[in-house]
């Protein structure tokens, strides 16, 4: 199982991650809230978020 992590103490807010993965990251949804499962269907998103996102907020680690 993938877990999603955002650090909000270094996220920064620049919205990149909302560009790239708007279903799990845009929206109302508050840095905090974003931590879950990773399903099939939003892995490769939350990939590229994570690897293009400025300060490294965003994790994605098996458990």
């Amino acid at each position: 199982m993938m877990k999603l992590r955002v650090n909000r103490t270094d996220c920064i807010g620049c919205q990149l991650c909302s560009d790239i993965a708007p279903d799990v990251f845009g929206g109302d949804t508050e840095v905090e809230d974003i931590v879950g499962e990773i399903i099939e269907d939003n892995y490769s998103a939350i990939r590229e978020a994570e690897e293009s996102c400025p300060v490294g907020a965003i994790t994605i680690a098996e458990i």
